[in-house]
C-alpha cells in the first residue's frame, strides 16, 4: 500500500514571481509601514488572498448556475405563452 506522503525537498517549498515594479513598491511600503520583511509580506497576501480568491470562484460558479436556470425559466416561460 502506498503512501500519500510526499518526500519534501530540500528548496521544493521555493517559489520565483516576476511582477510589476508597481506591485513590488506596493508591497515595499506596507512591509516598512508594519515593520515586515518583503518575504513576510508576500506570505501574508498570499495567505489572505487565496481564501479570497477560493469565494470568489465559488461565488462566479452560483451565479452562472443561477443565471442558466433563470435563462432556462425565461425561454419555458416563452415557449409556454407561444402555445
Amino acid at each position: 500500500m502506498k503512501s500519500n506522503k510526499r518526500m519534501k525537498l530540500r528548496g521544493e517549498h521555493c517559489l520565483n514571481v516576476f511582477i510589476s515594479y508597481e506591485l513590488k513598491e506596493k508591497l515595499r511600503a506596507l512591509a516598512e509601514r508594519y515593520d515586515r520583511t518583503m518575504a513576510d509580506m508576500v506570505r501574508a497576501v498570499l495567505k489572505i488572498g487565496i481564501p479570497v480568491m477560493e469565494g470568489i470562484s465559488e461565488a462566479e460558479e452560483t451565479m452562472i448556475k443561477e443565471y442558466v436556470e433563470l435563462f432556462r425559466k425565461f425561454r419555458k416561460i416563452r415557449n409556454l405563452k407561444e402555445i
